[in-house]
Order: C-alpha cells, then sequence, then structure tokens
C-alpha cells in the first residue's frame, strides 16, 4: 500500500470517529479527541471559574461548598485547560437531585459511585470547546483535592516539582488519561498527606 492511499484511509476512519458522538465513542478515541496538554498558567482561569461557580450556586439545591481545585487553581505552574470543580454537599443529600440539576447546566455525568459523581463540560464531538470543566460531586468532608491545591499554593518548591513532574509525563501519556494520573499519584498521596499534618482540619 503507498503513502497517498494509506493517508486516504487514515483520514476516512478519522471521519468516521468524528462522526460519533461522545457516547459512542471507546476509550481510545477519547483520548485520541481530547488529548493531554499543558499550558502556562492563565489570569482567565480564575474567571472562568468564577462565573460558573456564580451559576452552580443558582442552580444547585444546598451546598456545603464549591471550590476551585486542580492544577489551574494553582497559579505559579502549568496546567491542563480544565478548570477542576468540587460541589461539597450535605451527607443526607439525594445525589441524583443534584446529578439532575447539573445536567440541565450542560454536564455530561462521567463517572458515578455512592461517594460521588463525576461530570464534564466543553467536551464536543470536534474536540475542546474553548471552556472546559470537569465537576466533582461529592459528599462533605471528601475534599483532599482542597488539601493538595492549599499545599502547593502556599510551599513554591512543591508546586515547582509537580509542575516538572507532570511536564515530564506529559508527551509519554498524551493520549492516556489514567496512566497520567496514576503515575502522579505518589506525589499527590504525598503532599497530601502532609498537609493534612499541617493544616489539621482546615475543612
Amino acid at each position: 500500500m503507498n503513502g497517498s492511499i494509506a493517508k486516504v484511509i487514515s483520514l476516512n476512519l478519522w471521519g468516521r470517529v468524528m462522526k460519533k458522538n461522545l457516547a459512542e465513542m471507546s476509550l481510545e478515541e477519547m483520548w485520541q479527541l481530547f488529548p493531554i496538554f499543558l499550558t502556562e498558567h492563565q489570569s482567565r482561569w480564575k474567571e472562568w471559574y468564577a462565573e460558573e461557580e456564580k451559576r452552580l450556586k443558582k442552580l444547585l439545591p444546598q451546598t456545603e461548598r464549591i471550590s476551585h481545585i486542580g492544577s489551574t487553581a494553582i497559579p505559579s505552574i502549568w496546567a491542563k485547560p480544565i478548570i477542576d470543580i468540587l460541589v461539597e454537599v450535605p451527607i443526607e443529600s439525594d445525589l441524583s437531585v443534584y446529578k439532575e440539576s447539573i445536567v440541565h447546566n450542560g454536564y455530561i455525568c462521567m463517572a458515578q459511585n455512592k461517594d460521588g459523581i463525576s461530570f464534564n463540560k466543553g467536551y464536543t464531538a470536534n474536540g475542546f470547546a474553548e471552556r472546559v470543566f470537569h465537576l466533582h460531586l461529592r459528599y462533605a468532608g471528601n475534599n483532599n483535592e482542597l488539601y493538595f491545591r492549599d499545599y502547593l499554593n502556599e510551599h513554591p518548591q512543591a508546586a515547582k516539582e509537580y509542575e516538572e513532574l507532570k511536564l515530564r509525563l506529559w508527551k509519554e501519556y498524551e493520549h492516556n488519561r489514567d496512566g497520567y494520573t496514576e503515575a502522579k499519584a505518589e506525589f499527590v498521596r504525598r503532599c497530601t498527606e502532609q498537609a493534612k499534618i499541617l493544616y489539621g482540619r482546615r475543612y
């Protein structure tokens, strides 16, 4: 098979993938369409979070706390341009009630178990939208990400080490989000444990 024919076949196959909606795509197709990529911190991320937080507060039933988490909440480091939001709700809450409201606000449910539900917004059949959000719905107190965020914001050397780790892993795991997350897990665990010792019951 010559190069030109192979290229045409490849484009045709990719075109069929692009015509699928997200629910029809395999995990491998999703990772190809939505690769990991990092960029320098953008001041607009804070504004995007604030606007989405305001929208969620109007939309959702009672919440304990809504927080900006993840690397976009750490101004000193490179990050995936995805705004991570943690929504904590009262222990006695029915998560399905919150789920319905969140989905009506344009989010897609990605995973669900008894402890929480994960959503995203800004993923389209043509790739990322301009604004992309991950929303983590959990019961109050399930919030290790807050301790990790605070620790990195208050310890610049740890933040720098985390940034260097992410940059090293970027290309190796560009199309493997699970592998990328697992490769960072030990660093995140260590910093979170140190934060909880240092901060006590801050949250």
